[in-house]
């Protein structure tokens, strides 16, 4: 694959920490940080279900100042503005998420209301149609965070948060670099809280974002290296998670595929296909509460490799060569659909549907799901989006 010479490639200062005994390096970031009053976020389910917030209060001993345990999926704004008033009355000065995806953004998001003094209304992200973005500046100081994960997500190493709003638009971004984390820890111990089935949707969530980035032109050398790596591990351990899933060393890649998702994901990675692209599995999960984000996800990921078949076929064979299935003499086309199959065969091989039908969709409700998305900002993808309800209906009915 040829590779750009143009490129931004962003190494931030965040330390990964991995293995079967890494919690301690929480006290020693917080120590290293200067910080003196240690405020923990987490869900109700890790407070409640595991002894992971016990753990992680005992390693920072004195330091510790309270916590927040009601992280909750989407991060709705409510519950976020709850927690900054419950930081408040702890003043402190580094934050800890423990959790997936859902408290490190409501960590993130906190951090930033808690440093601007405002409300979420005040200061998130506008989109327009046909203009740039209007990103608020937001230059007050903001306090060091940092995140022990018990689930992959490539939401960790970023310097914005999107949370949920009841009033549209439902998705409203927050943006500052200065909230990227001092620290992410991979613990094992910590890893081995989640159920199977959370760490498997999680998982697959960062495969299917990385099986997206592989078919792009032209990448950077740099984000190249990272989705490949990130591919393998997951291609190799997704199937390894099910079989052995309380193996820690299994959790550990797939976190740290996640990692390398997220880092290759903010730097120039390459230009998309020709073909089109949408996230209405976003609605699915709104409308749906059962449906997991990665398996939403999946099912949308392969209706598009057959939508953007014609016009795509060359980068997905690309994704073929990276899944290591294009055999030698195969056409682009072959290889693309080599490559479809073998997502197919991976998924199946999980547990997971890859039918709308088979996952609760209804077919009643395709047009609903369609107006909701296009309704939702593209969030800078809007080129390659599918903007046409009657376009988005007949993928889904596709998907069905």
């Amino acid at each position: 694959m040829t590779t750009s010479s143009t490129y931004r490639y962003l190494a931030t200062a965040t330390r990964v920490y991995a293995g079967m005994d890494a919690l301690p390096h929480v006290a020693r970031e917080a120590e290293r940080s200067g910080a003196r009053r240690a405020f923990i976020v987490c869900s109700e389910t890790v407070a409640q279900t595991t002894d992971l917030l016990e753990q992680v209060r005992a390693v920072l001993g004195g330091t510790y100042a309270g916590a927040f345990p009601r992280a909750k999926r989407e991060s709705p704004v409510s519950l976020v503005e709850t927690g900054v008033e419950a930081a408040k009355a702890a003043q402190p000065d580094v934050i800890v998420a423990i959790g997936g995806g859902s408290a490190v953004v409501t960590a993130r998001a906190m951090t930033i209301l808690l440093g601007e003094g405002v409300g979420v209304e005040d200061i998130y992200t506008r989109h327009k149609p046909g203009q740039a973005p209007i990103v608020a500046r937001l230059n007050k100081p903001k306090l060091p965070n940092i995140l022990v994960l018990t689930t992959p997500t490539t939401a960790a190493d970023r310097g914005g948060a999107a949370v949920w709003d009841e009033k549209p638009p439902h998705r409203k971004e927050l943006y500052d670099p200065k909230t990227r984390p001092l620290a992410v820890v991979l613990d094992g111990g910590a890893l081995l809280t989640a159920p199977l089935s959370l760490y498997l949707d999680t998982s697959i969530t960062t495969f299917n974002g990385l099986v997206g980035a592989a078919q792009s032109t032209e990448p950077s050398p740099f984000a190249l290296a990272d989705v490949r790596q990130g591919l393998a591990l997951c291609y190799e351990n997704l199937p390894r998670l099910v079989e052995r899933p309380e193996d820690p060393e299994v959790r550990i890649h797939l976190a740290t595929a996640a990692l390398l998702a997220n880092r290759a994901s903010q730097s120039t990675y390459g230009v998309p296909g020709r073909g089109r692209n949408t996230n209405v599995d976003r609605q699915m999960r709104y409308h749906y509460r059962h449906l997991g984000q990665g398996a939403a996800r999946a099912a949308v990921a392969l209706g598009l490799l057959q939508y953007n078949r014609q016009v795509n076929a060359g980068v997905q064979a690309r994704l073929a060569e990276a899944l290591g299935v294009r055999e030698q003499g195969m056409s682009d086309r072959q290889a693309a659909e080599a490559a479809e199959q073998a997502l197919r065969d991976l998924f199946t091989r999980l547990g997971v549907p890859t039918r709308l039908r088979d996952m609760g969709v209804r077919r009643e409700d395709f047009r609903a799901l369609a107006e909701a998305e296009i309704a939702e900002p593209g969030f800078g993808e809007e080129e390659r989006r599918i903007a046409d309800v009657e376009e988005l209906v007949g993928l889904l009915e596709m998907m069905w």
